[in-house]
């Protein structure tokens, strides 16, 4: 699986303010739903329930809130770098500036973890965050996710 199979760069929200994980969540939530084309609602819901049976802030500033959602029809992915940094209650205790948002359908478990997986590899290389932390744009964030 490539990610430009799940994420476009009408999914890449280069400068996101937000005070705090709940606010940041929600927000990306909303973006995320017109994207997916799911219910709000629904999504905000499954996102927290996944967050709330331990944190998906993997460390070094990264984090992959995720969810299997009833009326998602495909995976999509949502690449998030924020403002600055909040406290996701990540596994290392550093603060999360680069988040994928990663919404799949609900039977859809195969894919759902193919997908993470190849999402958590490209996030895992520090030397492609630098990258992300410092890119200008939209389509300079989408060509180093795909290179």
């Amino acid at each position: 699986m490539k990610i430009s199979d799940i994420l476009s760069t009408d999914a890449i929200f280069a400068e996101v303010n937000a005070s705090n994980k709940r606010q940041f969540l929600q927000e990306l939530s909303s973006k995320a739903s017109g994207i997916a084309q799911i219910d709000e609602r629904t999504l905000i819901e499954a996102i927290m329930e996944r967050e709330n049976l331990g944190s998906t802030g993997y460390g070094r500033g990264t984090a992959f809130p995720h969810a299997r959602v009833s009326g998602a029809k495909s995976v999509k992915a949502i690449f998030a770098r924020l403002s600055s940094a909040i406290d996701f209650d990540a596994v290392d205790n550093k603060p999360v500036d680069l988040v994928f948002m990663l919404v799949s359908p609900e039977t859809d478990g195969a894919d759902h973890l193919t997908a993470l997986a190849t999402l958590s590899r490209v996030l895992k290389n520090d030397e492609t965050c630098e990258k992300l932390r410092k890119a200008k744009s939209k389509d300079e964030i989408f060509a180093i996710l795909n290179s």
